[in-house]
C-alpha cells in the first residue's frame, strides 16, 4: 500500500490561518519535509477573512498604527521555529510603491492614495490591511510548493470516519477528508441570550429597531431613520464603528473648527445617539508621545520565576490575590520609571532610590503610597489603576448636564494624556501592560488558576486591558467630541441599564449614579456577541457541539458549574469532546476557544503571543502529519480530497 499523504483541513481563512501556514512552510524541514495536501475552507477572500475583508466601509480604520501591524515571526518569538523574516505593513506598503512587491492586484484610486500617505503612525483602513493580509496568505501558500487549495465555500458540517479522519461538508455540496482538522473560525455569530432576545421581541411588537450584539459592519442600520433617538449601550471599539457608519457614513463630514478643534457638518441624515457603558466613557485613545527616558527593558516582576514561586507556595493560584500585585507592580515599575527619567522636572527623588524602595514594597501597602507622594509632588501624576478601570466609581451626577460634562471632561484629559507629547508616561503604561499581557499565557498555566481566574483573565483582565491598551485613534476622540458639541452623541453615565416599557413601546435608560432617564424607540447592543458554541449560528461548531467531538469549556466555581461559551481546548489546542478525551486530529485556536490567543497579527519585536503559538501549533500539526504518514492506508478519499491534489491556490473552488 502506498503511504498516505496526510491531509490537513483549515476552517476559516482569516490571518490566523495564513499564519499557521507561514510557520507551517517555516517548520517543515525541521519536523516534516514529506507531501501534505491542505484545504482551507473560507467563505471570504482569504488571508483577510470576515472581519478584515474589503467588502466594508471604507471609512473604518485599525485601531493600530502601521508600524505596529506585522504578520512575520521575527527573532524575537521565543518559538522552536526558525524566525521568518518579512515586511510588515509600512515595509510592505513601501514595497508596493518600488515595484519590489508585485503579487497585488491593481488597487482602485482611493487605496493608492492611501499607500502613498501611509506612514509608521498612520492608522490605517482595513481596507488596505485586507490587501496585506491577502498578500500575506498567497506567501505563505506559494511557500509550501502548491500543497494548498482553497475552497470558497462554508464549512456545514464534520462527521468522523472509520479511518480516524473526518468528512467535511461544504454549502456547495462537495465534502473534503481531513486526516487532520483544524478550527480557525475567529469571530462567530450565536443567537441572541435571553436578554437580547427579549429587546428583540419587544421592538417587533411595537414597531421599534433592536440590534443585538454583532460585528458592526454587517448590521443593517436602515430601520434607524434620520433624527431619530436611539440608545446604545456600549462604548468600546465597535460603538467607534458604529459612529463611523451612521454618521459620515450617512454624507456627514468633519472639518477642522477656527480654534483647531473639529466641528461636525451633518448631512441631515443621522440620528441622535444616547450612549453609556459600565465604565460610562470610551475605550482610551492611543498614544502619540515617544518615551524620553530609561527604556523599558524586560519585565523585572511578572517573571516566570515569580510565577513559579507563587505555585510553589500555592499550588492553584487566584488572579486578583497572587497575580493582579506583580501586574499592577509591573505596570507601576514602567510607569514611575519613564516619569523620574524622562521627566525628571516632576519628580522629587532619583530614579535608582526610587527603584531600590520600590522593588522591595508590596503594590498594595500604604508604604508604596507614601514612597510615590514622595517621589511625585503632583498627585495628579500618581498611577491608581483602579480609578483608571472605574473612572466614575462613586460618584453621584447631578442631572443631565453633569453627565455631559463629566464624559467630555473625561476625553478631554484624555486626550491630553494621550495625544500630545507631555506625557510619555502613559506609554510606559501602555508597553507594561502589553509585555504581561502577551505573557501571561505563556508563564501562567491555565490549570493551575482556580476556575473563577480563568473567568477573570478571559474577562476582566482582558478588558482591562482592551479598555487602557486597545483604544481607537485620538482622532476618533476628537470626532467623538465634536458630535457631542454638534448635538449628535448624549451621554448617558456608568453602569447603564436599559429596560422597556409596554405602556410606551419604549428602550428605557438609566444610569444608576444619575436620575436622568432617556427614552427611545431604537437600542443598539453595540458589542460583538458573546461566544458560545451552544447557541452559535456558525455551522461548524453546531456540528462540533452537536457531534460531541466538540464542547464548551465549563469552570466549576463555588457558585456552581459556569460555562465560558468558548470551545474546549487543551493547552495543545486539541479540541477536547463531550466525554472528556481530547482528539489527536482536531484543533482549534483563536477567539472562540478556551486558549490564552492574543490577536491574529501583533507589532514587530514584541514576543507575540499569537506567533508564539502559531508555531507551537505547525509544529504539532507537521508532527502529527509526519506520525499519520508513517501509516500505510487505502482509505484516502479519492473525492473530494485527491480530487483536490494538484489544484493551486489560483484555483479557488466556488
Amino acid at each position: 500500500m502506498p503511504a498516505k499523504i496526510p491531509a490537513v483541513v483549515f476552517i476559516g481563512g482569516g490571518p490566523r490561518t495564513a499564519g499557521v501556514l507561514e510557520r507551517i512552510a517555516a517548520n517543515r524541514p525541521d519536523v516534516f519535509a514529506g507531501p501534505l495536501e491542505i484545504h482551507v475552507v473560507e467563505p471570504h477572500v482569504p488571508g483577510s477573512g470576515r472581519i478584515w475583508r474589503y467588502d466594508q466601509d471604507p471609512g473604518l480604520l485599525l485601531n493600530s498604527m502601521a508600524a505596529d501591524i506585522t504578520m512575520f515571526t521575527d527573532e524575537s518569538v521565543a518559538c522552536d521555529g526558525p524566525a521568518a523574516s518579512g515586511p510588515g505593513l509600512v515595509e510592505w506598503t513601501a514595497g508596493v510603491l518600488d515595484g519590489f512587491i508585485t503579487d497585488v492586484p491593481d488597487f482602485p484610486q482611493h487605496l493608492q492614495d492611501q499607500l502613498r500617505a501611509l506612514n509608521g503612525t498612520t492608522f490605517p483602513t482595513r481596507q488596505l490591511q485586507s490587501q496585506y493580509l491577502e498578500w500575506f496568505f498567497r506567501r505563505a501558500a506559494r511557500a509550501l510548493n502548491r500543497s494548498v487549495t482553497t475552497h470558497r465555500s462554508t464549512a456545514v458540517g464534520i462527521s468522523p470516519l472509520a479511518d480516524g479522519g473526518h468528512e467535511v461538508a461544504l454549502a456547495n455540496g462537495r465534502a473534503l477528508h481531513a486526516d487532520i482538522l483544524v478550527t480557525a473560525l475567529g469571530h462567530t455569530d450565536s443567537l441572541p441570550d435571553a436578554a437580547s432576545a427579549g429587546y428583540a421581541g419587544f421592538a417587533a411588537r411595537h414597531g421599534g429597531y433592536h440590534a443585538a450584539p454583532s460585528y458592526t459592519t454587517d448590521v443593517d442600520y436602515s430601520g434607524i431613520a434620520p433624527g431619530q433617538d436611539v440608545i446604545v449601550s456600549g462604548m468600546g471599539l465597535a460603538f467607534v464603528d458604529l459612529l463611523v457608519i451612521l454618521m459620515e457614513g450617512r454624507g456627514g463630514r468633519f472639518a477642522e473648527a477656527p480654534d483647531g478643534g473639529l466641528r461636525y457638518l451633518p448631512s441631515g441624515r443621522e440620528p441622535r445617539l444616547w450612549a453609556g457603558s459600565r465604565r460610562g466613557v470610551p475605550y482610551h485613545s492611543k498614544i502619540s508621545a515617544t518615551l524620553r527616558g530609561e527604556a523599558p527593558g524586560p519585565l523585572r516582576f511578572f517573571t516566570p520565576a515569580a510565577v513559579e514561586s507563587l505555585l510553589q507556595s500555592h499550588g492553584e493560584l487566584d488572579f486578583h490575590q497572587h497575580l493582579w500585585p506583580l501586574v499592577a507592580k509591573e505596570a507601576g515599575y514602567y510607569y514611575y520609571r519613564e516619569l523620574l527619567t524622562g521627566s525628571p522636572e516632576r519628580a522629587a527623588m532619583g530614579w535608582d532610590e526610587f527603584a531600590a524602595r520600590y522593588a522591595a514594597l508590596d503594590w498594595y501597602g500604604s508604604e508604596r503610597a507614601d514612597l510615590v507622594a514622595a517621589a511625585v509632588p503632583d498627585d495628579a501624576l500618581h498611577l491608581d489603576l483602579e480609578r483608571l478601570d472605574r473612572p466614575f466609581d462613586g460618584r453621584r451626577f447631578a442631572d443631565h448636564r453633569a453627565v455631559q460634562d463629566a464624559v467630555a471632561g473625561y476625553i478631554e484629559h484624555d486626550l491630553a494624556l494621550r495625544d500630545t507629547p507631555d506625557h510619555p508616561e502613559t506609554l510606559a503604561l501602555f508597553l507594561a501592560l502589553l509585555h504581561v499581557y502577551m505573557e501571561v499565557g505563556r508563564v501562567v498555566p491555565a490549570d493551575r488558576l482556580n476556575a473563577r481566574s480563568q473567568q477573570t483573565v478571559h474577562g476582566w483582565w482582558h478588558g482591562f486591558f482592551s479598555f487602557v491598551d486597545s483604544g481607537p485613534p485620538p482622532h476618533r476622540l476628537r470626532q467623538m467630541l465634536a458630535l457631542h458639541r454638534a448635538g449628535l452623541l448624549q451621554f448617558l453615565g456608568p453602569g447603564v441599564e436599559v429596560t422597556t416599557d409596554e405602556a410606551t413601546g419604549a428602550f428605557v435608560a438609566a444610569s444608576p449614579q444619575s436620575d436622568a432617564v432617556v427614552s427611545a424607540r431604537a437600542f443598539i447592543e453595540a458589542r460583538l456577541p458573546a461566544t458560545s458554541v451552544v447557541r452559535s449560528l456558525n455551522p461548524v461548531l453546531a456540528s462540533l457541539n452537536g457531534s460531541g467531538l466538540g464542547t464548551e469549556q465549563q469552570l466549576l466555581t463555588a457558585e456552581g458549574i459556569h460555562s465560558t461559551g468558548k470551545l474546549l481546548v487543551t493547552p495543545q489546542h486539541r479540541l477536547v469532546g463531550r466525554d472528556g478525551t481530547p482528539q489527536d486530529t482536531v484543533f482549534g485556536v483563536g477567539p472562540g476557544t478556551s486558549g490564552w490567543g492574543a490577536g491574529a497579527f501583533a507589532r514587530p519585536r514584541t514576543n507575540a503571543a499569537p506567533f508564539r503559538e502559531n508555531d507551537a501549533l505547525a509544529r504539532t500539526i507537521l508532527g502529527t502529519a509526519r506520525d499519520l504518514a508513517g501509516e500505510t492506508s487505502a482509505t484516502i478519499s479519492p473525492e473530494p480530497a485527491a480530487a483536490g491534489r494538484n489544484q493551486t491556490l489560483t484555483r479557488n473552488h466556488r
